[in-house]
């Protein structure tokens, strides 16, 4: 024997009515079931309470309201109905609501809706809609009567929430299914959600008054049925495939549970898991029937079932859930330490003024404890704390209470939990590496559950992460954004969409490029922009993009609230740079080639990086020094290693290296500065690079990196160029300038060769100080094994001192540059784990 229910939008349409019809002619249910539960029509509920509302409050247009819902029902009947079977049902339909029209008037005339009228207005939601799918089912050939459940289901007279009585409740149930005469049963089509009070008198003709089970009450209505009919299965029809790991409007990735057991589904459905309603579960679990979750529209699907005996996953957690808006009340003193009673009195008040706890915190100390509730709960909790506690609080022995709204809980829940270590360490993890504040933690000895208190606009963030965390443990993603598409940026969008299948394919790395502005447009896509079409969309117009701006471009990246986010600078803006604090301390991490950050001053260099170390919030700018060679990486494992920088000798500068490495004799100096500057190797104007200052930048970097407290001015730059060559007005006279000097350069250069030397730019740091200079090097100097435009960097150290450690080539380019900065994104993938 089985129970179905079927839920307000399995009903709320002809076309789903059909769904319902073969639902109940398939093999699995023809002949085996006895009862079909069903809802009201898909918003009539809500429909019903505002209408009476409005008709106590002397609105008239309550009327046309209550037109279109007596519209709405016997249109429906229209499409399967004709003849004299629509007739019958139609007066059927319309005796109950002519009984709704006169209850309507009457409260339009007294002015006053209590519970109690409440209740029985909307017991017609379901009263219509069952009765309506009786004669359905009939006409298309299932013998089905209409059942009032008010007849059976007895409950207490808590009006808009009734407990039912299970004794009363049972028996009148076995009763009904249980005739003195034997006769083969028809489909009985019942209504969910209601029930009625014991007794002679009330409402209901039969006796007592109509009650409604709460909210959502149909899914209980079905398990009572189930309970006391002991029946095989109760099968519970809706909307969606059936439990899912994580709600689906906020986690896109969440995948259905095919079995879970009684007291995970409880525990997800306690905190806000929207497929069941909590107390359906209570029936099935005291029988051990098994509840399906399943989907009208989709019945192929098996759904989830929730049995005694459900299979352990192959996650160590069964689901994520959560409740999106609960206030937290926090009461604390020393008048609470070692005192008997203190927790009894506490709730006990919150207990008689009704107030439901959700969720209960306390420290080791007993120094405080704090519990959630509902918001509009929380100053009613507050004034009952203050009138049970005013001596205390009047003599200082416990302050006054505090509540703290506009926040969420998280649950993580499964009952592997408790054979399975570092549970709670990758719970916190994924929320700490988000940048997300734990306000208040629980967890029952049961260790099925742990639930954290966090913000409200947190918790769509906090549900991905450890979604990822645990059922995508496998899968590390980046949701990135992009600030700058010139060369470096653009290169890096060609290497991403290159790469990104084979990232996703072999090594589960996902990089979902989320913004991304050049130095006009920007544009966001929270589902992903594809990374070729992105240059394009950011030089044109319309497809989402905006004109740039900047602080804007910030703010949103931070009102996304995503997990697993990064921010990447590809500019050299002095603008965005100065935003890496505020962007860190966001707990987005940074990735950036760009060096005005930590070429800028000691203090905010330290800050950055500081803020980073202590927070976990991963700043990586291995390619602000020579592009994607490891030197800044390398340098960190020496320190980290125990290891002591002494010397560092480098050629930093990929320009004065083509310059340099290509000098010779019967080759001019201003002629070679025109040779890299037609290839690409220099700045439009090439003063830019032989001014030294970028290669002075990095030298700072690397000294800084080394532990030395500089600033930029303390770097010292032996020149170049004559002071002539930066006065000249425009690139061609600087070119006019530097033919001048050209004999000059001559003289320096055949003085170095006449020693068997050549002529090199190399930055020094040693001794807490930096400098760079033209220095003459030997043949078998390291640094005359340089070709084209490569960098090298010659670290000695105490364990690497007879023989230097080198790390030598590629130091510029677009390509090298870009790749660096793709590999430190892909490293922020892997310390997601």
């Amino acid at each position: 024997m089985l129970v179905l229910k079927f839920g307000g939008t399995s009903v709320g349409s002809p076309e789903a009515i059909e769904k319902i019809i073969e639902i109940l002619k398939d093999r699995r249910h023809a002949g085996k079931t006895a009862v079909v539960v069903v809802s009201a029509f898909s918003g009539v509920t809500d429909t019903l309470l505002d209408i009476s509302s409005r008709a106590s409050a002397g609105d008239l247009s309550y009327k046309e309201t209550f037109i279109a819902v007596r519209k709405r029902h016997l249109d429906t009947l229209a499409v399967f109905l004709k003849g004299d079977a629509r007739k019958k049902a139609a007066a059927d339909v319309d005796g109950a609501l002519t009984e709704l029209e006169r209850i309507l008037d009457g409260i339009a005339i007294l002015k006053e809706l209590s519970p109690r009228t409440c209740d029985l207005v909307m017991s017609f939601g379901e009263r219509l809609s069952a009765a309506l799918l009786a004669h359905v089912f009939t006409a298309g050939g299932i013998n089905a009567e209409y059942l009032d459940t008010r007849l059976l289901i007895k409950t207490n007279s808590n009006f808009g929430k009734a407990d039912f009585l299970p004794e009363e409740t049972f028996s009148n149930i076995h009763s009904f299914f249980n005739p003195p005469k034997k006769k083969k049963l028809p489909l009985y089509v019942a209504t969910g959600f209601i029930g009625s009070t014991s007794g002679q008198e009330g409402q209901f003709p039969e006796g007592g008054d109509t009650t409604t089970l709460g909210r959502g009450g149909s899914d209980l209505t079905a398990a009572i049925f189930g309970a006391a009919l002991n029946a095989r299965e109760v099968e519970i029809w809706t909307d969606v495939d059936g439990i899912l790991t994580a709600d689906p409007k906020m986690v896109k990735s969440a995948f259905r549970i095919d079995e879970i057991s009684y007291i995970e589904a409880m525990e997800i459905s306690h905190f806000g898991a929207k497929v069941i309603f909590p107390p359906t579960i209570k029936p099935a679990l005291e029988k051990g029937i098994p509840i399906s979750i399943r989907n009208t529209f989709n019945p192929q699907c098996e759904g989830t079932r929730i049995r005694d005996d459900a299979a352990e996953g192959s996650y160590p957690i069964r689901g994520i859930s959560s409740m999106n808006n609960v206030a937290l009340v926090r009461v604390q003193g020393s008048g609470m330490v070692g005192v008997a009673g203190f927790s009894s009195r506490l709730f006990g008040a919150l207990a008689r003024r009704g107030i439901n706890i959700i969720l209960i915190s306390q420290s080791s100390s007993e120094y405080s404890i704090c519990f959630a509730v509902l918001p509009e709960d929380a100053r009613r909790a507050e004034a009952a704390i203050k009138e049970e506690f005013e001596k205390e609080i009047a003599a200082g022995a416990i302050e006054d209470p505090v509540s703290e709204k506009d926040l969420s809980i998280i649950a993580v829940v499964g009952s592997r939990m408790k054979s399975t270590s570092g549970i709670s360490g990758k719970v916190f993890h994924a929320l700490g590496r988000n940048g997300i504040n734990v306000v208040a933690i629980a967890q029952g000895s049961s260790e099925l559950n742990i639930s954290a208190v966090i913000s409200k606009a947190d918790q769509g963030k906090a549900l991905n992460a450890i979604h990822e965390a645990f059922f995508l443990s496998g899968v590390r993603s980046v949701n990135l954004f992009l600030l700058g598409t010139g060369l470096i940026g653009g290169t890096l969008l060609d290497q991403i969409a290159a790469h990104r299948e084979i990232l996703a394919d072999k090594h589960k790395i996902r990089i979902n490029l989320v913004g991304a502005a050049n130095s006009r447009n920007m544009i966001f896509r929270r589902e992903g922009l594809e990374p070729k079409k992105v240059k394009a969309l950011l030089n044109g117009s319309g497809d989402g993009t905006e004109a740039l701006n900047f602080p804007l471009f910030i703010e949103n990246m931070k009102s996304f609230n995503l997990p697993n986010m990064a921010f990447c600078d590809c500019t050299a803006s002095d603008d965005v740079s100065a935003s890496y604090g505020d962007i860190i301390q966001s707990a987005i991490p940074i990735i950036t080639p760009n060096k005005r950050a930590n070429a800028g001053s000691l203090e905010y260099y330290r800050k950055l990086t500081g803020y980073s170390r202590e927070r976990g919030i991963p700043y990586l700018y291995e390619t602000t020094v020579c592009a994607g060679l490891p030197v800044i990486s390398t340098l960190r494992d020496l320190f980290l290693s125990g290891d002591r920088v002494r010397r560092i000798e480098a050629v930093l500068s990929g320009t004065l290296s083509f310059i340099f490495n290509n000098y010779r004799e019967g080759k001019t100096f201003s002629s070679l500065v025109r040779e890299a500057k037609a290839k690409g190797y220099t700045e439009p104007d090439p003063r830019d690079d032989l001014n030294a200052m970028d290669a002075a930048r990095k030298a700072l970097i690397l000294a800084r990196e080394c532990g030395m407290s500089l600033e930029f001015a303390n770097v010292a730059i032996d020149p170049i160029l004559p002071p002539a060559c930066f006065k000249a007005d425009g690139v061609d006279a600087f070119f006019a300038e530097l033919e001048k000097s050209d004999g000059d350069f001559e003289k320096r250069r055949a003085a170095a060769a006449a020693k068997n030397k050549t002529l090199r730019y190399i930055a020094i740091i040693e001794e807490g100080s930096a400098k760079l200079s033209l220095r003459e090097e030997s043949k078998d100097s390291p640094f005359c094994t340089l070709v084209d435009s490569d960098n090298i960097v010659v670290i000695t150290t105490d364990r690497y001192s007879t023989l230097p450690m080198v790390i030598k080539g590629p130091g510029a380019g677009a390509q090298v540059t870009a790749g660096g900065v793709f590999a430190d994104i892909v490293r922020i993938a892997r310390t997601l784990v």
